[in-house]
């Protein structure tokens, strides 16, 4: 649990940071002419960023995860990989993740921004539409990446056996057939829904209501600087001689 919680934070702050950024930046230089590639490309490079983050926090979860683990904690765990394995044991499978969450968050993103279009048109703030298109996204997106999945669930717990996706993957054919690369999809469609769904409705909440601070403040700005100008333009008035009125 804590270290997800480390490794999540961080990763989720430059996850979404990096996807608006690289959405508004795209949408200006296509002109919205391509959205849906828009999204795409923005959910890959926001991917990038958020796996550098979180594959050492991965790691760690993993193993520890593990059946009999010998790991008491976190950091024990950490410190154990590290001095037997290297720094290179946290990025071992870093190509993988990559390779798996590039596709993922692609279908991921593509899928609930057309899942937006269609329920809720207005982009608005609605937290049923966040939360149906969120989980479908979810699905989708886990079904078709459950393959990458395996194999880099084997090179993280693997201290030593294949090394890169193409032996990863030719072990699991090797050992469980074909199907093998399908173990667990329900389990992954079954997390990866109600995941994806909270995670954006925390999202749009939270950007909802920093909008609407925001916008509070503009207001109160822009009422406190419309008082201040009339009660200039009021002493002003008040100061100017009553002849010099009438003459004018």
């Amino acid at each position: 649990m804590s270290a997800v919680v480390v490794g999540a934070g961080p990763a989720h702050a430059c996850f979404f940071a990096t996807y608006e950024q690289s959405k508004h930046t795209l949408s200006q230089l296509t002109r919205h002419r391509h959205d849906h590639i828009t999204h795409g490309l923005s959910g890959c490079l926001a991917s990038l960023i958020h796996d550098a983050v979180s594959n050492p926090t991965e790691v760690v979860k993993q193993r520890l995860q593990m059946l009999n683990s010998p790991y008491r904690g976190v950091w024990e765990c950490a410190r154990h990989v590290y001095r037997a394995e290297g720094l290179r044991a946290f990025y071992r499978s870093y190509g993988t993740q990559v390779t798996m969450n590039v596709p993922f968050q692609a279908v991921h993103f593509v899928t609930y921004e057309w899942c937006q279009s269609r329920m809720n048109p207005t982009r608005g703030y609605e937290p049923r539409a966040h939360l149906t298109a969120g989980a479908c996204a979810g699905a989708l997106a886990a079904a078709t990446t459950t393959p990458l999945d395996v194999c880099k669930t084997l090179l993280n717990t693997q201290e030593r056996g294949a090394e890169g996706l193409v032996g990863a993957a030719g072990l699991v054919m090797r050992t469980s057939g074909p199907r093998g690369f399908f173990k667990g999809v329900a389990a992954r469609i079954l997390y990866q829904m109600p995941a994806a769904a909270i995670c954006w409705l925390t999202y749009e909440t939270l950007k909802h209501a920093l909008n609407t601070v925001e916008l509070t403040e503009e207001s109160t700005t822009n009422t406190a600087g419309s008082s201040l100008a009339c009660a200039t333009l009021r002493i002003a008035a008040a100061e100017v001689p009553a002849t010099t009125l009438t003459r004018t």
